[in-house]
Parts: C-alpha cells; structure tokens; sequence
C-alpha cells in the first residue's frame, strides 16, 4: 500500500505544473512537482542535519506557512511524525505536550522563540527556526526548481506508521495526544472525496489553523490527495476569504458556524461573486436556521458536517438537498465507516432515543500517546466512543443532542444544552447563545444562559426569552439565570468554550 500513500509522487508525475497550494497573504504558490521536490529536499535536510529517522517526532509551532505543509511531505517520506503545537498554548501547556511526546527537533517561528528557550533542558529538542528551515530549503524564491540535483528519497512510511500526533483541546484535563495513521489519512481523504465529490478541479481556501485537525485533515490532506489546488491564510478574515474565494474561483468551502456568521455579515458578503461554489460544508456544531437562509440565498448551499480529531475529522454529511428540510441533522455516516447510538451498557437504541455514538472504521485513531487508560476508556472492542449524545430520527437522520459532560440533570430530568441553544437561537435579537448546568439546592442544577444580543440597540429582555422558552420548551428545561454578554469566548476551532465562560462569569 505504500504506492497508494505516496500521494504527492503521482501527482507530481500526472499534473507537473498543476497549482498544488498558495499562500493567501503573500502570493507564493508551487506546483505539484515543485512540493515535491522541495519535500526531498527537506527530508534530506532532517536527515542529515538532525538524523530524523522514522517514528522520529518532529514538533512545529507556527502560523499557517508554506513551510508547514513542506514538513508535512517531508516527513511523510521519512516515516517521520508530524505533532503541530498550538502556539496560542501557554509556558505550561507546551512543556506538557513536548513533555509527552518527545519530539527530536522543533520549528518555531521567532515569535516563539522565547516559548522554546524557557523549555526546560531535560525535555527541550533540538531547536530550528522557521526562518533556517526556509532558507536551508531556498524556496523564498517561489519559482526555485529543484528537479535537478535532488536525490530522489524511497518513501519509507507503512500504512499502520503514525503520520501526526494531533493533541485535543484538553477541555477535559490535559491535552491528549491522537495519532493518526497514515492509513487513517488515507481512508479520511477517500471517504472525504467520495461524499464531497472532490476532484482535480477543485479550490478551496484553508483558514483554520494547521495546528487542529480541522485546518489540517477536513480538506487539506484530502485535497493534496486529489490533486486540487489548496489556498490558505494565516488567520481568519472574513473579507479576505471571500476575496480569495472570488479571484481563485473556489469551489469549496469549510467553516464551521461562528466563520460562517462572520463572513455574511461582511459588507461585501452582499456583491462578491460566489457563483463557483457548490457548497459549504459546516462542522463544529449544528448552523442555525437563519444563518443557513443567508447563504442560500447567496446561492450557496449548507452541507452539515461531523467530525472528530479522533475519528476522521469527515465522518457524517448532510447531503445540500437536506439542508432545510433536516435543519439541525449530520445526516448519516460517510462511506467506509459504521455508527451506532448506544446506552450506558452498550446497548444499541433505536429511532428518538438519546445515547452515545459510537464508530467504527479504518478513519479511527491509533489510539493517545503514551495513554493506554485515555486509549482504553475511548476505543472498546473496535468502536471508538465519541461522548457525544445523538438521537436519530424515523428516516435515519442523525442529530447532535450535546455532550455527555454538558449534559445535565435539573429536578431527574436529563437537559441537553444544545436543544435549549437552537431554540433561543430562533428569538429575534439573539446572536448567540450557550447554556450550561450550574449547581442548585432544590433541582441539583438549573440551566445558566449566556446570550449575545444582536445589537446593542435591540430590545431585548430576559422576561422576553423567558416568555419564548416557555412556549417552546417544557418547564424544567427553561433556564434559570439568563446573562447578557458582549461575546462568547471559542476555541481555536469556532467551538464555543462553556468552561471558560464559567470562570468569566461565576456568579
């Protein structure tokens, strides 16, 4: 299978002078055949100059840079393990996960550069800066052609090899660390294709940022696998996508809601031609309704998604057809993956019963680094337990119902968040909305909502939402407190951080 893996050798062969990706904020851009060579030529650079090997780790701390994806194919050939490091992370937060894994090198931008002195020398790799790893590989010219005098390496890495260690956000404790194989890259991007219909043809724009699996695995390694061209940026900007995707004719787009708000609600949102899209596709969690019509009435239909670091990230697609009338469905499973809903006990439950999903398929992570317990109290008897809570309906539509953990009982009645939020979405003047249990003498806990208002100058009141709540939601379900908030603090992912919020807001 190692023929099948070396995606980037048979495009650099069938489409030479294909556009393989551009940088969105300078311009550089590079063939299929320039990444390739430019990937031999890394791989020989971590070779000789720090003797990376395979099941070597080799940690980056950056920005979303041509550089990022060039150690990406370099490693790929030396069997080599990719762990991206998110650089928004704490002193403490680093230390942990290069701690955990090990890596033998480090490329960091300046930026960084304090982050990586201050490691402590019993665990710090071997450092080398963004700007050495550019200019050892000589590609700040972006037409440099290293077809002659590169010495073609055999690619070396076997479909069961780690190709990433992508750490969790650690909502939960620590980050964990989820190896993802080379063959789950491969199954993700067949599975991603064939749901998405993702050819050679195909642009998208990539915003999210490398070091999550969303920047990463969504569309970017399925798109390298297909041959298509892949633009990205270094931060999200809503005006600058839609500009990008305008000039490149971008037939794709992934986002996740929050992404999704922001863009139309751009001033030109309303006029920039957006005719080449086939659709966006939405994870992270459910899209409201409102937002949804927005863009249809762009033209642009709403692909509900769902995914995991863990398993995927592309396991479930609703397909555009469906997007109204199935508002709030994932739809169902993509091709070469099995789910179910389950209880406590395991047991499979059936048609508007709420339980665990469950998954099972080649997409499915090795298991955590160095976490044989994480490993065990995830993966049981092959099916990978997601701790999320879905149901599905009379037709097999699946739906997020929430989080096990956001989950709570008010008075023995089990609430789930999620539901209260898409309701209250719904009430003229509500942006946002996230609802979590809080601790209450009589009832165990009630529900705490905290609302963003459309505008500062709407009349909205809480005796408003209460009065909408109670004709649409039973009794012990309404929250107790509601609270007012300039924002929503989230993730690097878009997901809103209802932990956090907690600690923001106490009382």
């Amino acid at each position: 299978m190692i023929a099948e893996l070396d995606w980037l050798k048979k495009w650099s062969l069938y489409a030479p002078k294909t556009t393989a990706v551009v940088d969105g904020d300078t311009g550089r851009e590079f063939t299929y055949r320039e990444l390739y060579d430019i990937s031999q030529k890394g791989a020989d650079l971590l070779s000789s100059k720090f003797q990376v090997t395979r099941g070597d780790r080799v940690a980056i701390i950056s920005t979303n840079e041509l550089e990022y994806i060039f150690l990406l194919f370099a490693l790929k050939r030396l069997g080599a393990i990719l762990v991206p490091i998110n650089f928004r992370l704490t002193q403490r937060e680093v230390e942990h996960i290069v701690g955990d894994c090990g890596p033998k090198v480090i490329i960091y931008q300046d930026a960084y550069a304090d982050i990586i002195n201050q490691l402590p020398s019993a665990i710090k790799p071997k450092p080398y800066s963004m700007d050495q790893w550019t200019s050892d590989l000589g590609t700040l010219n972006a037409k440099t052609h290293y077809a002659e005098g590169v010495k073609e390496r055999e690619f070396v890495s076997d479909p069961a090899d780690p190709a990433m260690i992508i750490y969790t956000s650690g909502t939960t404790g620590s980050p964990k660390g989820a190896i993802l194989s080379h063959e789950m890259l491969f199954w993700n991007s067949i599975n991603t294709s064939l749901r998405l219909n993702i050819s050679q043809s195909d642009t998208t724009v990539i915003f999210l940022p490398f070091f999550h699996t969303g920047g990463l695995n969504v569309l970017t390694t399925p798109f390298f696998h297909r041959g298509a061209k892949l633009i990205f940026i270094k931060k999200f900007d809503g005006d600058q996508i839609l500009k990008l995707s305008e000039s490149h004719k971008a037939t794709l787009l992934f986002g996740v809601p929050t992404t999704m708000d922001m863009m139309s609600r751009s001033d030109i949102f309303k006029n920039v031609d957006l005719s080449t899209l086939r659709y966006a596709i939405v994870g992270g969690e459910p899209m409201p309704v409102d937002l949804i019509h927005k863009w249809h009435d762009k033209g642009i239909p709403i692909r509900q998604g769902y995914g995991l670091t863990e398993f995927g990230p592309n396991v479930f697609s609703l397909n555009q057809e469906d997007a109204i009338r199935k508002i709030g469905s994932i739809g169902f499973a993509n091709f070469y993956s099995e789910a179910k809903i389950v209880d406590d006990d395991g047991k499979e439950l059936g048609a508007e019963q709420i339980g665990e999903l469950v998954l099972k398929g080649h997409m499915c992570m090795t298991g955590y680094w160095k976490n044989e317990k994480a490993t065990k109290e995830t993966i049981k008897d092959g099916w990978l337990h997601t701790g999320d809570l879905v149901k599905k309906d009379s037709e097999g539509y699946f739906y997020v119902v929430g989080r096990k953990k956001d989950m709570y009982k008010s008075g023995g009645e089990n609430v789930y968040p999620t539901e209260l939020e898409q309701v209250m979405r719904h009430l003229p003047g509500v942006r946002e909305v996230a609802v979590v249990g809080v601790p209450d003498p009589k009832w165990g806990e009630v529900g705490k909502a905290f609302i963003v208002k459309e505008s500062a100058s709407t009349d909205l009141t809480i005796e408003k939402i209460n009065d909408y709540c109670a004709k649409n939601l039973a009794k012990f379900k309404i929250p107790k407190y509601f609270v007012f908030v300039h924002d929503l603090p989230k993730g690097d992912s878009g997901k809103i951080l209802k932990r956090k919020l907690l600690e923001l807001y106490p009382s």
